[in-house]
């Protein structure tokens, strides 16, 4: 089977619907396929009963359509998910569904993309043959885990944190938890909320925030240069939590925005978390070193034993998999070789969105760019499909 269409996004995700919303704006053709059975799977299937997002509303917002007005300052999941399934509708995005990308290779001479994608349910290969390609698959679509001598003979349980639902099940145990992170720090709430006997292992540095301190600090922003903003949301940190090294919580040396910005790195927004640590009821750890049946040891000799390990430490990038002609582009990660905001278009109508590490906000922007791009090519050529 063969399918032609001006623009193919990879992915229906709110990165991938965004695009499709700024394309149908524009009414430029496309077809949006996503390997699950869902938009959004990530947010569905894969995240945590408590999560909310981490930021102010008016920060994750999708192009061309505001949340409602009654709607909560930080909105939660169910929401979200919700807010994504009226987007859909509002914009009659229509995806693929169970439709996996095998592979996309530009083709130079007919100045196209060639894609293979595979339905899932019957097995039949699908070509697609577009002029443009966009990778919205996302910097989250395979779970990470470290690499630890000794984790697969591990006696207890472990998982990835996007298995993670509720520490009800945990209520007793003892539970270790990898990264320190926003979902790394409100797992390990959640269990210690949930009454199991809770640590944490604190890998690198990591700013403490509350949401109101990063609401104002991306407000400011705006209008400030961003060392004197980092400077001030710095010093509020210190006032409301302390110094938080004594319980094995260092600061990185760049402000919480300027490392955004340059790192993708996220400031940790705490929900009650630091307050468990200083009573003692959530222990910190340095990095594990090895594991011995179900006794972890850690880099500085002590040992404890667990019975499950959840691993927040993040997800990565599938795009180099099957993209083929992503040079100019990704990366060896799947990941944007140009640094944010320029990061979103590479050569022969090769475009990537939401893999820049901006969260909600950086793939609007990313999904305006690539349709206003687009459409100045589209208009000028009209194209032919061969």
């Amino acid at each position: 089977m063969e399918e032609q269409t001006i623009v193919l996004i990879v992915g229906a995700g709110p990165a991938g619907l965004a695009n499709a919303a700024c394309l149908a704006q524009l009414s430029i053709p496309y077809v949006i396929i996503e390997r699950e059975n869902c938009s959004a799977s990530l947010w569905r299937n894969r995240a945590y009963d408590r999560l909310k997002l981490h930021l102010a509303k008016e920060f994750c917002e999708l192009p061309h359509m505001s949340y409602p007005a009654d709607a909560p300052t930080y909105i939660p999941k169910d929401q979200f998910v919700k807010y994504l399934d009226s987007y859909i509708e509002r914009f009659d995005i229509q995806p693929k569904y169970i439709t996996a990308i095998e592979s996309c290779t530009n083709d130079e001479g007919k100045d196209c993309w060639i894609s293979l994608a595979c339905d899932v349910t019957t097995s039949v290969v699908v070509r697609y043959k577009s002029k443009f390609l966009v990778v919205a698959s996302g910097e989250n679509s395979a779970a990470n885990i470290p690499v630890i001598p000794g984790l697969h003979d591990f006696t207890g349980e472990a998982i990835h944190s996007s298995l993670y639902k509720s520490g009800a099940a945990y209520s007793g145990k003892n539970a270790l938890v990898v990264g320190c992170g926003n979902s790394g720090m409100e797992i390990a709430y959640d269990l210690a909320s949930h009454g199991a006997n809770t640590s944490i292992v604190v890998r690198s540095p990591v700013h403490v925030m509350t949401k109101e301190i990063i609401r104002l600090g991306m407000t400011l922003v705006q209008h400030t240069p961003v060392n004197i903003v980092d400077d001030l949301l710095v010093r509020m940190s210190n006032f409301v939590f302390g110094d938080l090294s004594r319980h094995g919580i260092v600061k990185p040396k760049a402000g919480p925005l300027l490392l955004k910005e340059k790192t993708g790195r996220s400031a940790v927004i705490d929900v009650g978390t630091v307050g468990l640590i200083k009573k003692g009821i959530i222990k910190v750890h340095g990095n594990i070193s090895k594991i011995n049946g179900n006794v972890v040891e850690f880099e500085d000799k002590k040992e404890s034993s667990f019975d499950v390990i959840v691993f927040a430490t993040g997800y990565k990038s599938m795009a180099n998999t099957w993209l083929k002609n992503g040079e100019s582009m990704l990366n060896n990660d799947g990941l944007p070789k140009k640094e944010f905001p320029n990061h979103w278009k590479g050569a022969n109508g090769l475009y990537c969105a939401g893999l820049a590490r901006r969260g909600l906000a950086g793939i609007a922007i990313d999904a305006k760019n690539i349709a206003n791009d687009i459409l100045s090519t589209y208009n000028t050529h009209r194209f032919e499909m061969n």
